[in-house]
């Protein structure tokens, strides 16, 4: 493939965002988003998921198609960002990357329809010698048995003779401005050797870290699933200990590091499992093993007990409530974090909401603080008032003191780190740290 590389990028979140302006830095992209307000805002230089920096998405945004501009011979080609959610401005592209969410349902059965639409919509334009690139975290086969159809179906076009598939599993880390994706190796893969070889180059020629082309698309799905699987699998470990050691009245923290002394020693940490990759992806695994006859224990006892989490924060705390004769029915409580991790915007799949909805079925009220949180989303996602700025709470309140008879740290934002806590506590309340961050909790998890 000696063309230059038109690329349109499918889907503009959290992961397809952050790639697209890599790209853009070296290669005309367009950015194709079906969500309008989102094209809107980041046509006017912000991006809301806080991924990007304005600065840096102003830096490759332009306002004409640098793909169409490919097709006129009078305009010098250029690279750049150009953002849209018009099918028209794609069909010239040659390389199209689909990074689009992959949910499980209500039963935890993966749910590949954002896939699918996304097929639809890169097969309505795609021609001879195109190459789609998945990025969507699957099980080993989506690509070629799931995607590859509707791309034929939709295209007319034949697999592997008229048009090339890749896999280039995402390796987004949401709020981690350390490991951003350029500083991250990517995995790289081809529907035949020499189109992975295609694929890897494209990805080589921006991601400073490097790249692996592994030999199959499959081999390169099974390697992301797995990852956040093993992940699920440790952090699974450790919570079973903080269960254990809080009925031995024992700091599982204070065991962690003692025994992170030695040098391979695993340093994970108890928690809530939330977010959209490592709450999720390991039930794609488990999908997968039983259709084809296996059915998973230790990956699907994994998730189970990472789910039983909050709950088990809230016995916890209203145990501790008890403890000081602290009345349980009516008592209220200022739930610190509502997003799925700390110092990161991003609420889909948090496991706070467990230990809210768990603290609501004791009859307790709870007021939910979160100053990277967007209210109206958390609202429209589960239900659940939640307030970014400390003055809300103290309107809300009736009081800026002494209002709460607990206080629970589920996400470990820098702003609460340093936050004197016991002035929004009641004489004798508790403090309880899922985190263990705090220095003046009552006991943590």
């Amino acid at each position: 493939m000696n063309k230059p590389h038109k690329i349109a990028l499918i889907g503009l979140g959290y992961v397809g965002l952050p790639l697209a302006r890599l790209f853009a830095t070296k290669y005309p992209v367009v950015g194709f988003d079906i969500n309008q307000k989102r094209i809107e805002e980041l046509n006017q230089g912000a991006d809301l998921t806080l991924e990007v920096s304005d600065e840096v998405l102003q830096s490759v945004l332009v306002t004409e198609n640098p793909i169409n501009q490919l097709n006129d011979s009078t305009v010098q080609p250029t690279h750049g960002l150009y953002c849209s959610a018009n099918l028209d401005d794609i069909k010239d592209a040659n390389i199209y990357i689909v990074t689009v969410p992959t949910p499980v349902d209500k039963n935890n059965r993966p749910d590949l329809t954002p896939l699918y639409k996304s097929s639809e919509t890169v097969g309505k334009v795609l021609s001879k010698g195109d190459i789609v690139i998945y990025e969507s975290t699957v099980y080993p086969g989506v690509t070629e048995e799931e995607c590859i159809p509707v791309l034929e179906k939709v295209s007319g076009l034949k697999f592997n003779q008229d048009f090339f598939a890749g896999y280039s599993p995402e390796r987004i880390n949401p709020g981690d401005k350390k490991h951003t994706v350029e500083k991250i190796l990517k995995v790289t893969s081809g529907s035949t050797p020499e189109i992975g070889e295609v694929v890897d180059n494209l990805y080589k020629s921006v991601i400073k870290a490097g790249t692996h082309l592994a030999p199959t698309i499959k081999i390169a799905e099974a390697s992301k699933v797995i990852e956040n699987a093993q992940r699920d699998i440790n952090i699974a470990f450790v919570n079973e200990l903080a269960k254990i050691f809080s009925l031995m009245d024992i700091d599982t923290h204070e065991v962690l590091k003692a025994a992170g002394t030695k040098w391979n020693f695993l340093p994970f940490k108890p928690g809530l499992v939330g977010g959209h990759c490592i709450g999720v992806d390991p039930f794609y695994l488990a999908q997968k093993a039983q259709e084809i006859g296996y059915y998973s224990e230790l990956i699907l006892a994994a998730r189970r007990l990472n789910d039983s989490m909050g709950p088990f924060v809230a016995s916890q705390v209203v145990k501790l409530m008890i403890n000081k004769d602290i009345k349980i029915k009516g008592a209220k409580v200022l739930n610190l974090g509502i997003t799925f991790k700390e110092d990161c915007p991003d609420v889909r799949n948090t496991k706070a909401v467990d230990v809210i909805n768990s603290l609501n079925e004791y009859g307790i009220d709870v007021t939910t603080y979160d100053p990277w949180a967007n209210p109206a989303e958390v609202q429209h996602e589960y239900g659940i008032t939640s307030y970014n700025s400390l003055d809300d709470v103290h309107n809300f309140t009736a009081s800026q003191l002494h209002a709460f008879d607990a206080i629970i740290l589920t996400v470990a934002h820098k702003e609460f780190a340093d936050l004197d806590l016991n002035q929004y506590l009641k004489e004798g309340g508790v403090i309880y740290d899922v985190k263990g961050i705090l220095e003046q909790a009552d006991n943590r998890l």
